[in-house]
């Protein structure tokens, strides 16, 4: 299953670093994140609680910049 989130990050190379971070956590099958359009795009591995896998996600994402936000 895909889904996209809305996102907040200020520069490119930290939503290329966020996106890198994400895809080592577990129940994520891959992420692509869209700094233009502010979109993070997650594909889940089968059978996972996403809302349990995209706080694990935002925890990784808030050690590159802690500011950041993932709207879920």
């Amino acid at each position: 299953m895909t889904k996209t989130y809305k996102i907040e990050v200020d520069c490119a190379n930290c939503a290329a670093k966020m996106e890198a971070a994400a895809k080592k956590v577990q129940g994520i099958k891959d992420v692509s994140v869209n700094f233009m359009a502010l979109k993070m795009n997650v594909e889940f591995c089968e059978g996972v609680d996403q809302k349990v896998v995209m706080k694990e996600v935002l925890k990784v994402c808030r050690k590159v910049e802690s500011d950041c936000e993932i709207f879920f």
